[in-house]
């Protein structure tokens, strides 16, 4: 079966990311879609509008065929952790010999100008970017400057002004790194932007879609039908996560100590005393994430910092599974097409796949021995992935005494 391969957070599902499944069914003339999807927290380092369960189901509704989960290191990580991550679950599955990214130009040339360069004058551009960072600049706007001088056309230049481009870059930097046989397709992004706030036509960012949600607007134009009733199910009910319990357990961790905060990951030496200082006086979540940005740091890059926080996520074992890359596979949800797709593609499957987690530790120790290193490595994944899943649960408004959630939820099923 033919297969094309998605990277995605769905968050919502809406008609853009519709466009982008039709387009990248028909560009890779595939019978089949499987998207390797964000859990609970985001690459932006936010907890998901609603949680992975239903974001699965509004996927499928709309015609994805396989949803398979990216590890919380990677989904909630910088752009080229990212984009490592979800390449390296992509080519674990097996069977797949395209992959489709959403990007501003459309084009995979001036992209893969970009990801060349990154890769060839790393060393380089490297040095430069801690330069600029010692000068007060943030690092995604040092290495673009530094990027833009290196650049040999204003049409490779252009694309840097672009998110989906950037991260469409990160991609194609991880097939090379990786040595991934995958072949890149890009579906031209249309609409609106991906920061836009206002609409264009039937097709609104996810970012516009959950501020309107915010303001109770009327959203269901945006998203596909089969979707618009799971969304708004969720949404009307107290399985969606509230600023202020975030903001409480954030404040609990944080005013244990600033030594208390040293060895979390991304929480870099000085930065342990403002995190600790800004938590005596923060009122709201904004005043918190407000507080530790500096000029150095992005909003994101602090929102990422705070979701490590809440997780317990220690640098070495971070850095640890970064380097490793995903130990397994966690099967959230497939349609009848995409059981035959995983029954096809069985023996090209470099990773166990794990559904229900309630087996989990047998399967991982059939598949590297229990002594082994990968094991070991294997159940920090797990520990990591439960502790994101109990926390988000914790950050609901309605929470349950009912955790652990990767026990007991069912992979999802589709006709």
């Amino acid at each position: 079966m033919r297969a094309v391969g998605l990277i995605t957070e769905y968050n919502p599902f809406h008609n853009g990311h519709l466009h982008h499944l039709q387009q990248s069914k028909e560009l890779a003339d595939a019978e089949v879609s499987v998207a390797v999807m964000s859990g609970n927290f985001l690459q932006r380092g936010e907890p998901a509008l609603c949680d992975k369960w239903a974001r699965t189901e509004m996927a499928l509704a709309a015609g994805v065929d396989l949803v398979v989960e990216l590890p919380f290191i990677f989904a909630c990580n910088s752009a080229p952790h990212f984009a490592k991550g979800a390449v390296q679950s992509l080519d674990a599955i097996g069977g797949m010999d395209h992959f489709s990214f959403g990007s501003e130009v459309g084009l995979l040339g001036p992209l893969q100008t970009c990801a060349d360069l990154l890769i060839e004058k790393s060393t380089e551009i490297e040095r430069q970017s801690q330069k600029l960072l010692r000068q007060g600049e943030n690092y995604p706007t040092a290495r673009a400057k530094i990027l833009r001088a290196m650049l040999p056309d204003s049409a490779a230049i252009e694309v840097l002004d672009s998110p989906n481009n950037i991260l469409g870059i990160e991609y194609l930097k991880a097939l090379r790194l990786t040595g991934s046989d995958l072949e890149a397709l890009t579906v031209q992004r249309v609409g609106a932007g991906y920061h836009d706030l206002q609409a264009d036509g039937s097709i609104a960012s996810a970012t516009g879609i959950r501020r309107m949600l915010n303001d109770g607007e009327e959203v269901s134009s945006f998203l596909p039908k089969v979707v618009n009733s799971t969304l708004l199910s969720i949404l009307s009910g107290e399985k969606v996560p509230d600023q202020n319990c975030f903001l409480r357990i954030l404040l609990a961790r944080i005013l244990r100590g600033a030594a208390s905060l040293q060895g979390i990951y991304q929480v870099e030496h000085g930065l342990e005393n403002r995190l600790f200082e800004v938590a005596l006086t923060a009122t709201t979540l904004e005043d918190l994430i407000d507080g530790i940005k500096v000029r150095q740091l992005t909003r994101t890059r602090v929102q990422r910092i705070l979701c490590q926080l809440l997780n317990e996520v220690e640098e070495e074992v971070a850095l640890t599974l970064l380097d490793q890359g995903p130990l397994y596979l966690h099967l959230l949800g497939c349609t009848k097409k995409g059981e035959k797709f995983l029954s096809a593609s069985r023996k090209g499957r470099r990773l166990p796949l794990v559904g229900n987690y309630s087996r989990i530790h047998n399967q991982l120790q059939r598949f590297y021995g229990r002594d082994s290193e990968c094991y070991r490595l294997a159940l920090e994944q797990l520990q990591l992935e439960l502790r994101a899943s109990d926390n988000y649960a914790l950050l609901q408004k309605g929470f349950s005494a009912r955790r652990q959630s990767d026990f007991f939820e069912a992979v999802r099923r589709q006709q």
